[in-house]
């Protein structure tokens, strides 16, 4: 199944949320205009990755040079997503000259202005990977040469990778499954966040069931201060 809606289906509901979710995010920052985001979860199986995915190729079809990196170093997928090979990746460069080799790791998709760094081999140490200065260098550079980079983040329940990448990027989206996620572990997830950055964005509400008008719904609204 493809999961790119909004590239397979441009005017389903779904993908109107998302373009919706898009063009939240181009106004969230009045100053500055937003280089990086972290999507991320409470838990695993909200739809992080789906997110995430989908929202790229909003931000491409408007023109928008997107990097997706696969910064789950644990159960990372966008390479099954954009079906790009993932033998060597983010785990791999950030043991490389992150500078010189950045280039070589980074996959061409099939669809226009999207680009993956897939997550490469599982690590036996990810979150002291992220925590490097190999990454905060790798975070800098990719801004310079990408209109944006989207950053697939572990779910934050029970690991610091998505907390060490929270001060990292412009804007944080924590995606919530509809009737899945507990309110509480929502706030907690949010408070956790909190604690590291305050670049909240807001929140996206997935999984929300069909009905007779809609195939599928996604809600974006700010995050509570």
């Amino acid at each position: 199944m493809n999961e790119l809606i909004v590239a397979t289906n441009p005017k389903s509901s779904i993908a109107e949320a998302i373009k919706t979710i898009r063009t939240n995010l181009q106004f969230s920052s009045v100053d500055d205009k937003v280089k990086s985001i972290l999507v991320t979860s409470s838990f695993s199986g909200e739809g992080k990755s789906f997110v995430t995915a989908n929202l790229a190729v909003a931000f491409a079809q408007a023109g928008t040079k997107v990097l997706i990196v696969d910064c789950d170093l644990r159960r990372g997928r966008q390479h099954n997503v954009f079906h790009v090979e993932n033998l060597e990746g983010l785990s791999n460069l950030l043991i490389d000259d992150v500078e010189k080799k950045y280039k070589h790791y980074i996959k061409k998709t099939r669809y226009e202005n999207i680009y993956v760094l897939p997550m490469g081999i599982v690590p036996p140490n990810p979150s002291e990977l992220l925590a490097s200065d190999k990454n905060k260098q790798l975070v800098e550079i990719l801004a310079k040469n990408y209109d944006l980079v989207i950053y697939d983040g572990v779910p934050v329940g029970g690991l610091t990778d998505s907390i060490i990448m929270a001060d990292l990027v412009d804007k944080i989206v924590i995606v919530s499954a509809y009737k899945q996620t507990p309110i509480e572990l929502l706030n907690n997830t949010k408070k956790n966040l909190e604690k590291f950055s305050d670049k909240i964005a807001g929140v996206v509400l997935n999984k929300y069931p069909a009905t007779k008008d809609h195939y599928y719904s996604n809600y974006y609204y700010k995050a509570e201060k």
